[in-house]
Parts: structure tokens; sequence; C-alpha cells
């Protein structure tokens, strides 16, 4: 939903404009991971409704291995996204993913165990989340952790995380925590990679934006690919700021993951 300013308290607004697309950040991720080429698989839950029918099959048409997306007997869950001029906020309603458990995990440890690249978000249960990353940490599987929503899943997922990708708000709720790799997105000023001690700033490409929405799960799901081939954050954070910067050219989250080809054009 797009709107030229927010409400104040008992006022009513008119919005310049709505559109509903496929969404959640662990799917947008995916999609964003699979147009650039790698092969994923998802762990999730949807509803027996109109929204998970929706969803699945737009995983289908990213050619996402869906085999463990489970479909739960509660609704789909849902983000609302109000976007200003100015930023972006958004309110999730987790669903049937809230409600997947570590028993639907375990069901996809081979999957977890043969993969390069865990990703790990906070829009599922806390034991799902830790199940997954003690699986991946034991089969030596990078776990890249974005921790948003940020909530009660970051402290048993955090000390498995090889990478942290956080916003700038999630960095404060963060605080001061000594991971492997830290990276913290900049918005249109790029992002912060920390490895170790060392710190490394890296400005992003000026666009045009039409939605921003989806430019961090760009990042994240780029990121992963990058950070895969080129074992290097700092180099895979070049690929993935550029990815972020393609993505909010479009609008709606799964709609505008990118390409190779559009990265490279920007």
């Amino acid at each position: 939903m797009w709107v030229s300013r927010r409400p104040e308290g008992d006022e009513t607004v008119h919005g310049d404009r709505c559109e509903e697309n496929g969404g959640g950040k662990g799917a947008n991720q995916a999609v964003a991971a699979a147009r650039l080429g790698a092969e994923v698989s998802m762990v999730g839950s949807v509803g027996s409704d109109s929204r998970g029918d929706y969803l699945v099959s737009q995983l289908d048409a990213a050619g996402i291995d869906r085999k463990h997306v489970f479909r739960g007997s509660g609704s789909t869950g849902t983000a609302l996204i109000t976007i200003d001029p100015e930023d972006v906020s958004i309110v999730v309603i987790a669903g049937t993913n809230g409600e997947l458990g570590s028993a639907n995990v375990e069901l996809a440890s081979a999957e977890i165990s043969r993969a390069d690249v865990l990703l790990l978000q906070g829009e599922v249960g806390v034991e799902a989340a830790r199940t997954a990353a003690v699986l991946a940490a034991a089969a030596s599987t990078k776990v890249v952790f974005n921790p948003a929503p940020f909530n009660e899943v970051v402290p048993a997922v955090l000390p498995l995380a090889d990478v942290v990708i956080v916003n700038r708000r999630e960095a404060e709720q963060l605080g001061d925590v000594q991971v492997p790799v830290l990276i913290t997105t900049l918005g249109a000023r790029g992002c912060e990679v920390k490895v170790g001690s060392d710190v490394t700033t890296i400005e992003a490409p000026k666009v045009e934006v039409a939605d921003p929405t989806g430019a961090g799960d760009a990042f994240v799901g780029a990121f992963s690919v990058a950070y895969v081939d080129t074992g290097d954050a700092v180099a895979a954070a070049l690929i993935a700021v550029r990815a972020g910067a393609a993505a909010v050219r479009g609008v709606g989250a799964q709609p505008s993951m990118p390409t190779w080809e559009q990265i490279d054009n920007v």
C-alpha cells in the first residue's frame, strides 16, 4: 500500500494505490536465489486457502523445490506493507508458517545437510529455526541469518550463524554481538560489512525507486549465491547491493527479484 503520508491517531487518509503480490521473507529470498541460478529447496508452511495455492504456484514458477512446504489447516501468513515517500514499514501475520515445528524441519534434514547455505529468517517458530540451524551446523552448511522480524528466534539461532544480515533498525536491536560476518544494510547508502574487526563500507548504485519492499530480500538471496561462489563476504556484498538496487526498480517483492542480466544493468 502506497501513501503520501501516514495517518496520525484517529485519522483516516487516502492511499495512492494497493497491490497484492507473492511474498514472505523466506519465499522472497528463495526466489531471489533461484533467479540467479541456485538450486533452492524451501521449508515452510502455508494454509489450505487460495493464498496458499497462489504462493506455492509462485514457488513452482521460480523452479523451487517445495516438497517441504507444508499445508496447514489455518490461514496463510500475510505481510501488510506501507510505503511512504521516506520509508517502508511491515506488519507480519505468521499464520501457519508460525506453526512450523522441529518435526517438519527434520523431514528436510537431507536437503539441509547437503546444501551450501541455509537461509533463516524470523518468520517461523523458535524450535523450527533452531532445529534447522543445528542440522546445518552439524553438516558444515553455512548459516546465513536474517533476523526479520526481530523476535525470540534471534537468541536461538545467533550462536550458530556464520553470517548475520540486518537493517539499521535490526542492528540497533541486535546490539554489540560477535559473529563471524555481520552485514548491516543501509538502504540507498549501500551496506557495511564487518568481518572480525575489519569493516568495509560498500556504496549502492543510484537508481530510480519504484518500490523498496523487496530490496533487503534481494540482497540476502544474492549475497548467499555470491558467497558460495566467491567465499568472500565483501565480494558477495558488492554483488548483493547491486541486486538490491535492481529490485527497487520493480513493484512487488517476488516479482522484483532480479536476474543476473538485471543486476549487470544497474
